[in-house]
């Protein structure tokens, strides 16, 4: 038995076979990280080798859609991704004047160097149009709520 309803179950279709090229109701398994983030769902790059490894070793496979569903059920059951509060917090630990603020440089080698690190062109897109202060630093508080409203 499926732990989605059939409703939900009809909305991961329509989604998957938005990505449909061929016609044939099934997508390029290199396209399964593209359809799980529109569904909602955030695979982190790693999650996301695994499941291209154990779906398709090869990479040319076309995987249909009762092969994606139980893909999108096992990533939909894992731990809840973190709150606006856990980032805070995390960010709160570089806050060494206890203001708030961080330096754009050192929210810069955070984001590159830990956890799964982006690229300098992503924190580049992340930082665009982020307020800094005149000594270059950023209010990380809002810097998490405007990156989470997106």
């Amino acid at each position: 038995m499926s732990k989605f309803s059939e409703d939900e179950i009809a909305d991961k279709k329509d989604a998957f076979l938005l990505f449909d090229r061929k016609g044939d109701e099934k997508i390029d398994s290199s396209q399964i990280g593209d359809v799980l983030r529109a569904i909602g769902l955030n695979p982190t790059e790693a999650e996301l080798k695994k499941i291209l490894q154990d779906v398709d070793p090869t990479g040319v496979k076309r995987v249909s859609f009762e092969e994606f569903l139980p893909i999108v059920g096992t990533l939909s059951s894992r731990r809840e991704q973190g709150t606006q509060e856990d980032f805070i917090e995390g960010l709160r630990v570089f806050d060494k004047d206890g203001n708030g603020m961080i330096s754009a440089g050192e929210l810069r080698h955070v984001l590159t160097s830990l956890g799964e690190r982006l690229t300098d062109d992503e924190v580049d897109q992340l930082l665009q149009g982020v307020e800094h202060d005149s000594g270059g630093s950023i209010n990380y508080e809002d810097f998490v709520k405007l990156i989470m409203s997106q």
